[in-house]
């Protein structure tokens, strides 16, 4: 072949790879997520509700044996919507399709005496699958008084079981159970009396991260200078026992059963700020394209403009975490598919991911009933379309 041609030839191969290139950055580009634009209406069977329950915060996992499977927290409805701190259990439905209907089968995790760290309360599940395994996290909390009920965060009592607060992990390898749980804390509260969690530790958001190994974001209480716990005998305000601001932490495991290893920041918050510090809450995590991502409620509109939205947040280390390109994932009211919109924001965000696509978004509904707001509670499943 003449020097010619060969440089003529190389030259078109060049220009033809690096359009190729420039193809592929733009196709990636194009593909950057944007949950919001997936959501779809909601058909008015997508609710799971109960006339006998209150239900709460459902995380749905597509099985091993292709079915798709549901936990969620419920209370009796008598109890009245704060009953959740003291009664709730974490239940679990199955269905064959991720639209449902979802069917009950059996209570998951019941409460097993309360004398357990989690002996009398099993709450806001999070269930993920790894190494032919379910692993099943939730809040758990026990009391060695039993509240009064209808339960108030007036009462000293509830705030027994509110600063009892901890995480823990079951595993089984059937979805449907029988569930081993750990008998101690997989998250616990910390030694060091200054630390932010110090207190309680709740609301866990756990996954398997980007280089495979799991991360938690949780919810965590610290003890004010001058706390005390709750003295049921004394007439000294609770306010001194209920501890400092509520606040969010990171940790890293490589095993779904920990250890844990805390990273020493908190998160989501203003720094510097004690009127108005905290502007997210309730987030969902999970990792794609080598990114940690988080949908949260974004409480002051910070993100998306609309107090009580869901926003995305993204991280490249699980601790520093911004807004996305798109932040906006769910507004504060909801479309139904009547044209309809709910009256209040969805809580509690849960994906549905299928093949590393989110499919469906799960939330928990408040619903006013004779005037009492939070009346009864349920869950909706929003519908995503892969764009």
């Amino acid at each position: 072949m003449k020097p010619a041609l060969q440089i003529i030839l190389f030259f078109l191969c060049f220009t033809s790879c690096k359009q190729e290139v420039k193809r592929t950055e733009e196709k990636n580009s194009s593909k950057t997520l944007n949950l919001g634009n997936m959501v779809q209406p909601v058909p008015v069977n997508h609710i799971k509700i109960s006339k006998d329950f209150h239900i709460w915060g459902a995380s749905v996992i597509k099985g091993f044996d292709g079915k798709y499977h549901m936990y969620y927290s419920r209370w009796k409805y008598e109890l009245g919507h704060m009953g959740w701190v003291t009664d709730s259990e974490i239940a679990y439905a199955v269905s064959e399709k991720a639209e449902g209907p979802y069917i009950d089968i059996n209570v998951a995790l019941p409460a097993r005496g309360k004398e357990f760290w989690d002996g009398t309360t099993t709450h806001n599940p999070t269930i993920i699958k790894k190494n032919g395994f379910y692993y099943l996290y939730y809040m758990g909390t026990t009391s060695p008084v039993l509240a009064k009920q209808p339960t108030s965060m007036k009462n000293k009592d509830w705030w027994i079981y509110r600063n009892n607060q901890r995480i823990g992990v079951a595993w089984s390898k059937k979805p449907e159970g029988p569930w081993t749980r750990l008998n101690h804390p997989v998250i616990d509260v910390a030694i060091d009396p200054n630390a932010p969690d110090a207190l309680m530790t709740s609301n866990p958001a756990i996954n398997i991260g980007p280089d495979g190994n799991i991360f938690a974001i949780y919810k965590v209480v610290g003890k004010q200078k001058g706390w005390k716990p709750i003295d049921l005998n004394s007439s000294e305000s609770y306010n001194i026992s209920k501890g400092d601001r509520v606040r969010y932490m990171v940790a890293f495991a490589k095993s779904p059963l920990g250890p844990f290893q805390k990273h020493n920041e908190t998160i989501f918050e203003l720094r510097n700020s004690k009127n108005d510090y905290m502007i997210v809450e309730d987030p969902y995590v999970w990792s794609q394209n080598d990114k940690y991502y988080a949908i949260v409620c974004d409480i002051k509109g910070r993100f998306t403009g609309d107090i009580g939205a869901f926003a995305l947040m993204y991280s490249k280390n699980g601790y520093d975490w911004q807004p996305a390109k798109h932040p906006l994932v769910l507004p504060s009211k909801i479309l139904l598919k009547d044209g309809s919109k709910t009256e209040y924001k969805l809580e509690r965000p849960q994906l549905l991911i299928e093949d590393n696509v989110p499919t469906f978004l799960f939330g928990a509904l408040g619903i006013t009933v004779n005037g009492v707001h939070r009346g009864h509670a349920c869950n909706l499943r929003v519908p995503l379309k892969n764009n």
